[in-house]
């Protein structure tokens, strides 16, 4: 892309070399990756609970009182290195293999019979998919330029 001198393409440029971590779309991109990660930091500590466990349980999860700690511990683990764009790539990964069996084996809308229930349960299924593209995008562009992985990049 040729340098104009226009602010527009300057606040939303796409190129990492007019990115620092004071520039707008710098300050986007770790908005961006910290409100993304949010929801798995925060969940993920609630997977510790006897409550979340049952709930698994009743929702046909086989051994859920350990694959629930166990998926906790990966979507904390993830969100926290996509929040810090620290191996984000991988955070992502871990996020999507969180993801992918959650989404159709705790938000099954299809089979529930009460009209209210299934679309609630609707809705976090689409909310789920929504978050697996996202985490498909990280995984595909990383963390971005203002980010651990890129500190030596950028150091404005």
């Amino acid at each position: 892309m040729a340098t104009t001198t226009f602010k527009r393409d300057l606040v939303f440029s796409r190129n990492d070399a007019d990115v620092t971590s004071w520039s707008v779309p710098g300050i986007a991109v770790v908005t961006g990756r910290i409100l993304f990660s949010l929801i798995f930091i925060l969940s993920g500590l609630g997977h510790f609970s006897s409550q979340t466990v049952a709930y698994a349980s009743q929702m046909g999860l086989g051994g859920a009182s350990f694959f629930v700690p166990l998926s906790g511990l990966m979507i904390i683990a993830g969100g926290l290195s996509i929040a810090l764009g620290y191996y984000s790539r991988y955070g992502a990964a871990a996020i999507i293999v969180f993801l992918i069996p959650t989404t159709f084996i705790m938000h099954r809308f299809w089979g529930i019979d009460d009209p209210l229930m299934a679309m609630n349960q609707q809705s976090h299924f689409m909310k789920n998919l929504a978050m697996i593209g996202g985490a498909l995008l990280i995984c595909y562009f990383g963390a971005g330029p203002v980010s651990l992985d890129n500190r030596d990049r950028h150091l404005t």
